[in-house]
Formats: C-alpha cells, sequence, structure tokens
C-alpha cells in the first residue's frame, strides 16, 4: 500500500493492520451507498404511479425482512468494534522491553531526550525491530505526535503525560508531523524518525559529545533543589522517603490509595497538595515554574531508579 500515492509506506507493525481496517470500513461503506443508490433508482421506476388515479397497495410489512436489516448492520457494526477495539488496546499497551524515550512539545519543536542522555530536536534515531515507547508532555498548548509511515497519531496535552509505542519493520527515514493546530507555526512543526539497523543505532547512540543518564541528570536536580533535605532514605525526614515508591501503592490521607506512576510523581512536584501521604503533614513547596518538563522528567527517571522498599510508609509527598 506503500506504492499508492495517497498512502505513505507502512513501517511499523500496526500500519498493515490500521489499513486492513480502513479499506474495510470504506469498502462497506461504498458497498451500501452503491446498494441503496441502485435501490432507488430501481424503486422509483419500477413502483412509479402509471396514471393519475393509480393508489399503492398497502404493505403491512414483514417480520423475516425487519429482522434481516437490523442483524446485518449489528453484525457489521460488532466486526468493526471489536476489529478497531483489539488495534487500540494493542496500541495502549507498549511491551515491558521496549525503548523508552521522553517527547516534550513545545510551540513549534518537538524536543526527544534518550534514556542514556542522548536529546534530539525535531529528530528521533530508533533501531529496526525495536519496540518503542514515547512518553510524552507539552509545555504550553495541545500538539499531536503523528508519523503517518507508523500509523500512529497521539495528542500531546498539557499538565499531563500520554504515552504511544511502535515497533518500526523497514529500516529509513520517516515524517513526524504536529497534528493539532497549535498556533501560527504549526506547519513548520514537523522533524523526521531515522530508523536505523542496530549495528548503526548503536553507532550512533555512541557518537558525539559525551552525555549523562536521563537519572544522573535527576540526581544532580534532586540535589541542586534541597528535595534530599525532606525526602531522606532512611524515612527520618518531614516527607517520605522515595526508596522503592515508584510502582507501590500509595496510602493517602483521603483514606484511599493511589499508583505511584510517572504521573503521581509529575503531579506530587507540581501540585504536591493534591495527594497527600498518609501520616505526613502537607510541607512540600510546590516547584511548579521553577522547574522545565525536561526537569520533571529528569526528577521522574531518578526516583524511578531509585531500588529497594522504604523502612515505613511510602509516598512520592
Amino acid at each position: 500500500m506503500g506504492r499508492l500515492p495517497l498512502f505513505p509506506e507502512q513501517a511499523s507493525t500496526f500500519a498493515p493492520d490500521v489499513d486492513h481496517l480502513l479499506f474495510f470500513l470504506v469498502a462497506v461503506a461504498a458497498f451500501f451507498t452503491l446498494a441503496i443508490f441502485a435501490a432507488i433508482f430501481y424503486f422509483a421506476i419500477r413502483y412509479r404511479r402509471r396514471s393519475a388515479g393509480e393508489l399503492p397497495r398497502e404493505q403491512h410489512g414483514g417480520l423475516a425482512l425487519e429482522i434481516l436489516w437490523t442483524v446485518i448492520p449489528f453484525g457489521l457494526t460488532m466486526v468493526m468494534f471489536t476489529w478497531g477495539a483489539d488495534i487500540y488496546f494493542r496500541e495502549s499497551r507498549p511491551p515491558d522491553n521496549a525503548l523508552q524515550v521522553y517527547v516534550v512539545a513545545k510551540q513549534w519543536m518537538w524536543k526527544l531526550q534518550h534514556m542514556e542522555g542522548k536529546r534530539e530536536i525535531n529528530e528521533l534515531h530508533i533501531p529496526l525491530g525495536r519496540a518503542v515507547k514515547l512518553t510524552m508532555t507539552s509545555e504550553d498548548v495541545i500538539h499531536s505526535f503523528f508519523v503517518p509511515a507508523f500509523r500512529t497519531k497521539q495528542d500531546v496535552v498539557p499538565g499531563k503525560y500520554s504515552t504511544t509505542w511502535f515497533k518500526p519493520t523497514k529500516a529509513g527515514k520517516y515524517h513526524l508531523f504536529c497534528a493539532e493546530y497549535c498556533g501560527t507555526r504549526h506547519s513548520g512543526m514537523t522533524g523526521w524518525i531515522y530508523v536505523m539497523e542496530p549495528r548503526d543505532y548503536a553507532n550512533w547512540m555512541r557518537g558525539g559529545e559525551p552525555s549523562e543518564s536521563l537519572a544522573d541528570d535527576g540526581a544532580r536536580l534532586f540535589k541542586e533543589l534541597a528535595c534530599a533535605n525532606c525526602h531522606k532514605a532512611d524515612n527520618t525526614g518531614r516527607c517520605p522517603s522515595l526508596v522503592g515508591v515508584y510502582g507501590s501503592t500509595v496510602k493517602l490521607t483521603t483514606g484511599g490509595t493511589v499508583t505511584a506512576d510517572e504521573a503521581y510523581i509529575r503531579e506530587s512536584i507540581l501540585q504536591p497538595n493534591a495527594k497527600i501521604v498518609a501520616g505526613y503533614a502537607p510541607a512540600m513547596p510546590t516547584f511548579q515554574g521553577l522547574v522545565t518538563e525536561e526537569g520533571v522528567l529528569q526528577l521522574v527517571e531518578y526516583i524511578k531508579s531509585l531500588g529497594g522498599k522504604p523502612a515505613a510508609a511510602e509516598g512520592a509527598h
């Protein structure tokens, strides 16, 4: 299908599935459009009034016909729904071993950072045959990360994290677009995805200036912000220990619980009073406006890198 003028190249594992569903929907729509128009013309001619005094014969309907034109559309819509839901759920669940990349959208550019510390602007280098998970947020307005060759598009919303993933199947250079109108230079918010052979990707990662990992940058920022003064590893500080908090279940003062994922940690940094950990006072100041989105991502990765379990209560405030 990539050779057709209106279709981009199929370059991911999801691309054929999305195209097949699209063709099925188009085929069903085209079939019923032609069938309905043909029936309209046929009935208009076949049952036209041939004289001024002619009256149509009363029809009292037929149960079999009513069942037929109810069951067939219902069956077709269920096929569409099941097929689409299967693709949706597979696209929304990245593999555990996926290569992780963070994306920050900003008018009018894409800022991308690899876990190893490599940074890119409007470009993303990834290895062939490896699942890639993108964790994305925006610094200003809503954007949308769209790679036609991968058949993937995901809105990037300020104030929260959204994720998408894909597994490239062909080496090459593919267009990256913003598919959500984001301002006067929206059309210029483009970029490129470079899918490389694993050996070439490894060489690319080793090239350029040496850089620290995202977690190392986060550790340095954690120290600069004096976070360790309250979040002591041995749980003796004013705030709970962060050791082992990522992925754990956090008890709140409201009596409820929350899973400490990336979104929760981000909220705890920027809006610390939104969810208070049970047993602790709302003592943490907000870092809204003091830490960039890149800085928040670095802190999140540093907290994720802390192993083990805290001695007592666990949380991220």
